[in-house]
């Protein structure tokens, strides 16, 4: 990897070689050795001053911090190099470069089941049924403590990634979906078991540095019986549902119909109490006398021409008329 005292090195040289090119094409022929002898000389103690520079400076980049290896013992130094140049012995020490930027882990299944780069989490349901996982992890590392994480694997962030790392994925996820049924993780109990993974997690990576920014469970398979059936389960839900709020609605309805019934039937029944007595008041109002009364009003005063009853009908006088 080329770095930036690399850079500034290689452009002293094309430089210098540059110099040399025109100082002897100006040069011609007279003075031409003189010349070449003083930039020969020059040439010489700079590429020694490049030669022994080089190894003595260390440049580590931004986002990274460098783990200081003793050749001649003492194995891994436990304070870390942050990013910048750095002086070192090329002949006693070594330095690695670890990053410490936000990273992210994703494990997936291949097209290809049995393929050596496929990544998918194996584990077993409290049913114990094989279920696969598609996982993704965003994590970074602590500076401090890259040194001994360093020592305990003496490997690179992407080989313990999926190697310890993803183990310990594993044995978090089994934990935590191994006490569930399948349905409860496909439905409502997804978001606490991917909380509770990641705490579990978290716990088994703390000691190494490794902070867990991110746990994401992307994909969940399980074998086709169990999905079908859960599958069912859910269409008969959510049908027992539907016939539930149906009977709920007919009974609402039927309580309303109730209710206005026997509104309806008060309403009736106060009517017809309310006529009853007023039939009753005008009953006792009427009397002899209101009659008489009634008729004497109403009559024209002409006498009657028949009358009936108990006696027999009669032509009263003065009614015969003449033809």
């Amino acid at each position: 990897m080329a770095t930036s005292l690399d850079d500034t090195l290689e452009g002293l040289k094309s430089s210098f070689g540059s110099s040399m090119r025109n100082s002897l094409q100006s040069s011609g022929g007279g003075n031409g050795g003189g010349v070449f002898k003083k930039l020969a000389i020059a040439g010489v103690v700079l590429f020694a001053a490049i030669f022994l520079v080089r190894p003595t400076v260390a440049y580590i980049e931004p986002g990274h911090v460098g783990i200081v290896i003793n050749r001649a013992g003492g194995g891994v130094s436990p304070q870390p190099l942050g990013p910048g140049f750095h002086l070192r012995n090329p002949l006693f020490t070594a330095i690695e470069q670890y990053p410490t930027f936000m990273q992210t882990l994703v494990l997936t299944r291949e097209s290809t089941e049995s393929s050596p780069t496929n990544d998918e989490i194996n584990v077993n349901s409290i049913e114990g049924q094989p279920l696969s996982l598609d996982v993704s992890m965003s994590f970074e590392l602590d500076g401090a403590k890259v040194p001994a994480l360093y020592q305990t694997f003496r490997t690179d962030i992407q080989t313990i990634s999926h190697g310890f790392i993803k183990q310990a994925i594993r044995q978090s996820l089994q934990e935590t979906v191994g006490q569930e049924m399948i349905a409860d993780i496909l439905g409502p109990k997804k978001a606490e078991t991917v909380t509770r993974t990641q705490g579990a997690l978290q716990k088994r990576l703390d000691p190494y540095g490794i902070t867990v920014r991110q746990f994401t469970l992307n994909e969940f398979r399980a074998p086709k019986a169990v999905m079908d059936a859960i599958s069912l389960k859910n269409v008969m839900s959510q049908q027992a549902l539907t016939a539930q709020n149906e009977l709920q609605k007919n009974t609402f309805q039927a309580q309303g119909d109730s209710i206005k019934a026997a509104g309806r039937a008060k309403a009736i029944m106060a009517e017809a109490e309310a006529q009853a007595k007023a039939n009753e008041l005008l009953s006792r109002s009427i009397t002899g006398n209101l009659v008489q009364y009634e008729m004497a009003k109403r009559w024209n005063g002409q006498m009657p021409q028949v009358t009936g009853g108990a006696m027999p009908m009669m032509q009263l006088p003065g009614a015969i008329k003449n033809p």
